[in-house]
């Protein structure tokens, strides 16, 4: 209850600087929160639909099919660009074209990789904010404690009373910035390394299924491929 009081007391008594500092705080507070439960949610589904969509791609017979099988399972859209892209470009033979004048295989890496980019940048959205969140954080509760400790000295210089007692309180109450800064700061970075972590391993995933659909697409159409070959290439593949 003393420490309660301890920062109502002071929040009352603050001018309008530390307001502002406890205001841009909560701000921080707020956003990185909101999207550390949205990024966890749509990472997490991404994640779990991953392995059974790339599967349902790899069973269907073309690759139209293949791109329809995967669109009803990757709800989050993360691995159906690609196969989008992989299907367009192969599709591209109109004479008189610009792009179907490069070669089939070099048309097809340029469409992956602009598909892979796009989703990698659809994954990597927001981990600027939880980054920005977490470094800066406890300098902006410092400025709060900085200027509290200012005005508080200068509080007890005027009025003569320099006790311990004196300088101990509105001190310590400006300390209570710091804490603030610390405490929004602590959970961004935690949320940061932690979906940090899920982007890579998703990130790992749209490269290997856009290097499996690169070989696909750009493999002789009168060269049959064997058993092993086949099972190989639908089998999803899993990095850790």
């Amino acid at each position: 209850m003393a420490g309660g009081s301890g920062i109502i007391h002071y929040l009352e008594t603050s001018d309008a600087i530390t307001h502002g500092v406890a205001y841009v705080l909560l701000a921080m507070s707020i956003a990185s929160w909101c999207f550390l439960i949205v990024k966890s949610w749509i990472l997490t589904r991404a994640k779990r639909q991953a392995t059974p969509a790339i599967a349902q791609f790899w069973q269907a017979s073309t690759l139209s099919d293949g791109v329809a099988a995967l669109k009803r399972v990757d709800r989050e859209r993360v691995f159906t660009p690609l196969a989008e892209a992989a299907l367009h470009a192969a599709e591209v033979d109109i004479p008189g074209v610009l792009l179907a004048r490069v070669e089939r295989s070099e048309r097809v890496l340029r469409a992956l990789r602009q598909a892979l980019n796009a989703s990698q940048r659809r994954l990597e959205f927001g981990q600027v904010l939880l980054a920005s969140v977490g470094s800066t954080a406890p300098f902006v509760g410092l400025l709060g404690t900085v200027w509290g400790i200012y005005h508080a000295l200068g509080s007890i210089a005027a009025s003569g009373q320099a006790q311990i007692e004196n300088v101990a309180g509105p001190v310590g109450e400006a300390l209570i910035m710091t804490a603030f800064g610390l405490v929004v700061a602590i959970p961004a970075v935690l949320a940061y390394n932690v979906l940090g972590r899920m982007v890579r391993q998703l990130s790992e995933e749209l490269d290997g299924f856009a290097h499996d659909l690169h070989a696909y697409v750009c493999a002789p159409a009168d060269q049959p491929r064997s058993q092993s070959q086949q099972a190989q290439a639908r089998t999803p593949q899993t990095h850790r």
